[in-house]
């Protein structure tokens, strides 16, 4: 596997899970130790412009091998790992040649079972990468690092023609941070692909508009013996907030195209209550009718309380829908999808629903669609990848790197 798996093994055993309320960036010490072992990675396969920056973001470049100009095109992946499962103390296990049925992950505790994820199916005959039933995996996006290092590490080794090539690896994605000092210029290239994707084919180029939004209930503590009257509950009135939205616009009860409401956190006491919600949508009049929406059901909730209570609403956007960004860019989608076609994978294109560092970098004015890693069920305790796919990725990720080149010789930009 020219060292993939040994990659992925080592690159798992950091623990690299971020944190949302974090100030500083990288948001923990695990990625900032992740990115100078890659750091070091990088400069021994003899890549050049090895830069890691004071936020954690590590670049490098593959220098071209044809004498023709080329774009210079870049691949990205996150070295976080989700903040809604432990990462660390990750102890992978290794199915090979699945027969179907339950896997069970360590000792049992916890089963991978086909009822619960029916993609398990059509996985007959694969090496699956699973978790012990303990943490995530961090195929998310960890799979998307060693797929990029090892096709950069082949194209270096071999006679396949590529122009100059970037490649990226940032902090914070999970926590919608890993941008936020991203140099452009640095970066230098025309188009990119972040590699944190799910299952094999899949090819994305829309994404969510996304949100965070903080309700914070300032209400009024009192005996509750002498109450009536008096109290004002914060956490009813959070009660009543949630039940106010609509009940089947949530994560669990949507797909596709559908956007949701997602309570994602709740604490609190009679006095004061705090909620964290994530707000998604595909379409950005939808996703602005939901953050009015938010602003109005707490006019409503807090209509009539004492001036000392109330509700307050803090919204901040979070990322855009790339769609209309990459749309202006048709190649860059046909390159992708030629080279899942030339890997003789049937190109599946569907809408993330979720975000990608792509989504702001092609706002920041270079056009980044997505492609496959070959993992499934991120943040979860279930996260299990196929030896397969992370080989499909890589060969996926030369294949574009050899397109773009071609396309370049013959002027087709």
């Amino acid at each position: 596997m020219d060292r993939l798996l040994d990659r992925f093994f080592h690159y798992v055993s950091f623990d690299t899970q971020s944190r949302p309320n974090a100030r500083q960036i990288p948001s923990t010490e695990g990625q900032t130790v992740l990115a100078k072992n890659l750091q070091k990675e990088l400069i021994e396969l003899g890549l050049t412009d090895v830069v890691l920056d004071e936020s954690g973001c590590l670049m490098a470049t593959l220098p071209s091998n044809v004498g023709w100009s080329v774009p210079t095109i870049g691949f990205l992946a996150h070295m976080d790992t989700s903040p809604e499962v432990s990462g660390k103390g990750v102890r992978p296990q290794i199915v090979e040649n699945y027969r179907g049925g339950d896997i069970a992950l360590g000792i049992g505790d916890e089963v991978l079972s086909p009822v619960m994820f029916p993609i398990l199916h059509q996985l007959y005959g694969h090496t699956l990468i699973t978790t012990d039933g303990k943490t995530l995996l961090g195929s998310d996006d960890k799979a998307g690092i060693a797929e990029i290092i090892t096709a950069i590490a082949r194209l270096k080794g071999s006679n396949v023609p590529h122009g100059d090539i970037r490649i990226a690896f940032t902090p914070d994605e999970e926590v919608g941070k890993g941008m936020k000092n991203f140099d452009v210029e640095q970066f230098g290239a025309k188009w990119a692909y972040t590699v944190d994707g799910g299952g094999v084919g899949e090819l994305e180029c829309e994404n969510f508009n996304a949100a965070q939004a903080t309700v914070k209930i300032v209400g009024n503590a009192v005996h509750i013996g002498k109450a009536k009257g008096v109290m004002v509950s914060a956490l009813s009135l959070a009660a009543r907030f949630q039940q106010a939205l609509p009940a089947l616009e949530t994560p669990e009860h949507t797909e596709g195209h559908q956007g949701f409401f997602h309570l994602n956190a709740m604490r609190g006491s009679i006095d004061y209550a705090e909620m964290s919600y994530l707000i998604r949508d595909f379409e950005r009049d939808g996703f602005e009718r939901r953050k009015r929406m938010l602003i109005e059901v707490a006019q409503q909730v807090g209509e009539g309380l004492h001036r000392d209570c109330h509700i307050e609403v803090n919204i901040k956007d979070v990322y855009y829908n790339m769609r209309d960004e990459v749309a202006r860019h048709p190649h860059v989608i046909d390159i992708a999808r030629q080279a899942v076609l030339d890997n003789q994978i049937e190109p599946v294109i569907n809408p993330i629903r979720g975000g990608t560092d792509g989504a702001i970098l092609s706002y920041m004015g270079v056009p980044c669609p997505n492609i496959f890693t070959g993992g499934y069920n991120a943040h979860s305790k279930h996260e299990f990848v196929t030896v397969d796919g992370m080989e499909k990725a890589v060969s996926v990720i030369m294949r574009i790197a050899e397109l773009t080149a071609d396309k370049a010789k013959t002027h087709a930009f």
